[in-house]
């Protein structure tokens, strides 16, 4: 699949998790990253799954072109939050070099991510090494955390 898209019931799901996140109701392992819109500069809320590697948070983009990733590239900085409680942080864009153990890792640190990698086309099993050459494809975003003020 050359442009591959994210299924029509995900915008809905993604709805539907922000409003029980914002209820309080737990989730599971996501939580929900808030930027500025890079056209609009309104807050736009978008479920993700980071993982720590090597003491960092990162986050893997299931979809080449995905709007929260222009979205985030653009801010460079954001709110990640879990139920009530937020944080602010900072948005850097890895390198393909950088990203490489990064995706070695997410098979076994976000297993549904790999459901939606499988669905959209760009790989078929799943294997570390599958993922790992998706470097440079698909965006790698580490999470650092910003002084509180």
């Amino acid at each position: 699949m050359s442009n591959p898209k994210p299924p029509g019931w995900l915008k809905p799901m993604n709805k539907f998790m922000i409003a029980m996140q914002k209820l309080g109701v737990p989730t599971g392992p996501p939580m929900i990253l808030t930027v500025s819109g890079r056209k609009t500069g309104q807050p736009r809320a978008t479920p993700m799954t980071p993982f720590n590697h090597d003491g960092q948070l990162y986050v893997v983009a299931g979809f080449p072109g995905a709007d929260w990733v222009s979205n985030a590239r653009a801010a460079g900085f954001g709110t990640l939050s879990k139920g009530r409680k937020a944080r602010r942080v900072r948005i850097v864009e890895v390198s393909a070099d950088e990203a490489r153990p990064v995706l070695r890792m997410y098979p076994d640190e976000v297993p549904v991510g790999i459901g939606f990698l499988k669905r959209s086309g760009l790989i078929r099993e799943g294997t570390p090494e599958e993922v790992e050459g998706l470097a440079g494809r698909i965006a790698v975003f580490r999470f650092d955390p910003m002084p509180t003020a």
